[in-house]
């Protein structure tokens, strides 16, 4: 297959990207975000030990050795989490470290003269992934990346069809799914292992600090733009997809690391959501509270206007009897007057008809107690 590097390096980085970002959707609805980190350190260990048994980096056996590695990872840390004398975020903090670091000691003592670098192992090289080929009958079909990526965007893809329901209702609401006859226990690590499984087809390009990055960072900025699981799935592979193609771009400008840039786009892509989503980006939510507020503080005077007195108060009356600043007095005013709830008359604020409308309604609904239910009838 005649195609050029930079664009193989963009397809592998788009496949990847997007295939990572499906089962990463459920980590952080999950809040099992670590557990990616957890699992794409680990694998490592699988990988050493298949070598070992095969002393070949290119069997297939060092795929299923990382996946086994991954699921006991997964199984570790909730043995540890079950005993409830370990919380589950310190559960990761010491079965990663342990696994990892075994591995560590095994490649430098034993495995030295192979071609398993620990710095390309955790920050992989996304300019070599051209390199690594795939051949059938002698034929030349590609970079082998791009194959194992689209192998892993297909999986994802049927898989969570497939399961959608049960994913869903077990990451929501795992009594429900047990008591709509899903074990949540049998999805968690049916989910677990498809995370190990990505994380270790993945691995081999783009290493596995971009792996976590590729799954954890579009997830959790589409989690800040939409509620609908659906969507989120939408938005999380199209952000990965995005972060692919926009890190390699800028990675080529500025002449940097292809898998730095691109988890550095992802970083910055999730901080512009978190500073920007309508509903739950920092800037809405400031306004949000600062809109609440304000509602509250012109309610506060109208209902002070309505029930005490004749109903007209001075700027300086208010100020005393509700003690806020002057300034307060007139800004809240200020907005009550244009909103038509109160007008002035010789220096002194008013209700108008239309706010002591509104402030009947509120004390209707603030005062009023609410019905007494029926019982349900079990007959």
């Amino acid at each position: 297959m005649d195609m050029a590097p930079s664009t193989e390096i963009q397809i592998i980085a788009v496949l990847i990207s997007t295939a990572c970002a499906l089962p990463g959707a459920f980590l952080v609805l999950r809040r099992m975000s670590m557990m990616s980190d957890a699992i794409t350190h680990t694998i490592l260990l699988g990988i050493v030990l298949a070598f070992f048994v095969t002393g070949d980096l290119s069997s297939p056996l060092l795929i299923a050795g990382a996946a086994v590695i991954g699921v006991l990872t997964v199984w570790l840390t909730e043995l540890l989490r079950r005993s409830r004398l370990v919380a589950e975020d310190a559960a990761i903090g010491t079965v990663f470290p342990f696994l990892f670091s075994i591995a560590i000691i095994l490649i430098s003592r034993y495995a030295g003269s192979a071609h398993l670098d620990t710095d390309s192992v955790l920050l992989g090289e996304l300019a070599f992934a051209p390199f690594h080929r795939l051949t059938v009958f002698g034929v030349d079909i590609g970079a082998r990346g791009i194959y194992v990526g689209a192998v892993l965007l297909l999986l994802n893809v049927v898989v969570i069809v497939l399961f959608f329901k049960e994913f869903k209702v077990s990451t929501f609401d795992p009594v429900l799914a047990a008591i709509l006859g899903i074990s949540p226990t049998i999805v968690y690590y049916g989910l677990m292992t498809l995370v190990s499984v990505t994380a270790v087809g993945a691995f081999e390009s783009v290493g596995s600090v971009l792996v976590v990055a590729f799954m954890i960072a579009p997830p959790a900025t589409a989690y800040l733009l939409t509620d609908d699981l659906k969507k989120l799935l939408w938005i999380s592979a199209g952000i990965g997809a995005a972060t692919g193609l926009v890190g390699y771009r800028l990675a080529s400008l500025w002449d940097v690391s292809i898998a730095g840039m691109m988890a550095l786009t992802a970083g910055v892509i999730f901080f512009l959501a978190f500073a920007l989503a309508p509903h739950r980006g920092l800037i809405s939510g400031s306004l949000m509270r600062r809109r609440r507020r304000r509602d509250f503080a012109a309610y506060t005077l109208i209902l002070h206007l309505y029930t005490h007195g004749d109903g007209t108060f001075s700027e300086t009356e208010l100020a005393e009897q509700l003690r806020w600043t002057p300034l307060k007095i007139d800004r809240v005013c200020h907005g009550l007057i244009k909103a038509g709830g109160l007008t002035t008359l010789d220096g002194r604020y008013v209700l108008t008809d239309a706010g002591a409308l509104r402030c009947n309604e509120l004390t209707k609904t603030l005062f009023t107690p609410a019905a007494p239910t029926e019982s349900p009838s079990h007959g």
